[in-house]
């Protein structure tokens, strides 16, 4: 069964150009971009986004981060596509991340780890229509 996930290319990766290396790993893992936009998020936007941790510590500092570049968002298909891109995300620590995935090879640190993944199939709905109207998923 095939269902959906939503990623962030975040500005580290952008900033460095990792961008289309990314995207062509999570291709390459057999996902198909349902939608694509590249987008500077404003605070707000990032505060909404990342809600859910507002009570962490490090909420204010990952607005920050968010919000210091481009970001890439994608909608993504393909079968057990949360779990999938999970495993090719790799450890959200780079440094404790498997050999080979995006976040051992363009991550620096646990908060600019180069990319954002949904952690259920929930998550990946309602973040996916965070940034996607139905008619921008082709």
């Amino acid at each position: 069964m095939s269902n959906r996930t939503f990623t962030i290319v975040k500005p580290d990766s952008y900033r460095k150009g990792n961008t289309g290396k990314i995207i062509s790993r999570i291709e390459a893992e057999g996902f198909k971009i349902l939608g694509m936009k590249k987008v500077s998020l404003s605070g707000t936007q990032a505060e909404g986004f990342y809600a859910v941790h507002k009570e962490r510590p490090f909420f204010g500092s990952l607005v920050e981060y968010m919000t210091s570049g481009p970001v890439v968002v994608i909608a993504l298909e393909r079968d057990n596509a949360v779990a999938h891109l999970r495993k090719v995300m790799g450890a959200t620590d780079p440094a404790k991340a498997d050999a080979g995935t995006i976040r051992k090879d363009f991550g620096e640190s646990i908060e600019q780890n180069a990319i954002h993944g949904s952690d259920s199939d929930e998550n990946a709905n309602i973040e996916i229509g965070f940034f996607f109207a139905a008619s921008e998923l082709l």
